[in-house]
């Protein structure tokens, strides 16, 4: 059996929040979000769940319970999510199997969802499974490129997209599964030369596919399950549809 674990990004602060706690311990139906987060890597079996952690550190780190499975690694300069994952690399150093990367602000992604991500990557014998959503409206959400054999080619950001980039209307989610090795090779050769000047994680995916790695897809059925917080208004907003779908979510 090969393994499972996880990176949970839960670093930043979350200015939209106007708040002066980091982003992630703000509760949805009474548990905070990174709790939830963490909850879903167990009960896809992590027997790793490595939590990326850095404004208020210490904040994050005792809302979460202690768990010989959970480490905690710090991102002491935010520098994008592809050096977020970077800095988690010792703690893999004697892992072989696969890896979940998630967002620590994502509290309503369901465990079930991943496992199928899971069977999806394994049967296709894929370097990195992507879980992406259709939108009638992709507003600015990263648009999936494809290759002709209709695997994942490359994300491309809305303000880097052309026009005909644009009309797609297939997102990145920003959840992904990877082959361990597979991803840190990866990670070596993303550079951060962009106007940003940080390393993407979306970048890896260029890389994959020049080393003629496969990148594969799981279409996500319920789109409030990928739905990020950024304010209170969107956390408001996402309670009140877990509440009306609690045994949804909870199960």
């Amino acid at each position: 059996m090969r393994k499972v674990a996880t990176i949970i990004l839960a670093a930043g602060q979350g200015i939209r929040m106007n708040s002066e706690k980091p982003k992630v311990i703000f509760e949805l139906g009474c548990k905070s979000m990174i709790n939830r987060v963490v909850e879903t890597a167990k009960k896809v079996d992590s027997e790793l769940i490595v939590v990326v952690v850095g404004y208020k550190k210490d904040l994050v780190i005792d809302t979460v319970p202690a768990n010989d499975k959970i480490k905690f690694v710090e991102q002491i300069e935010q520098n994008g999510t592809g050096h977020a994952v970077m800095v988690t690399e010792k703690e893999f150093q004697d892992f072989s199997g696969d890896i979940f990367v998630l967002c620590g602000d994502v509290p309503l992604l369901r465990y079930q969802t991943l496992e199928r991500m899971l069977q999806h990557h394994r049967e296709k014998n894929a370097a990195c499974t992507v879980l992406t959503a259709v939108m009638k409206d992709a507003l600015r959400y990263g648009r999936i490129v494809r290759n002709k054999d209709n695997s994942v080619q490359r994300i491309v950001e809305y303000k880097d997209a052309t026009d005909r980039e644009k009309q797609i209307m297939e997102i990145n989610t920003g959840i992904y599964c990877f082959e361990a090795q597979s991803l840190f090779l990866a990670l070596e050769k993303v550079t951060n030369n962009n106007n940003q000047e940080e390393y993407y994680l979306t970048d890896t995916l260029d890389i994959l596919n020049e080393e003629g790695k496969l990148v594969s897809s799981v279409i996500l059925e319920d789109m409030i399950e990928a739905s990020g917080v950024n304010s209170q208004e969107q956390l408001s907003n996402l309670e009140n549809e877990f509440y009306r779908r609690q045994d949804h979510f909870e199960n």
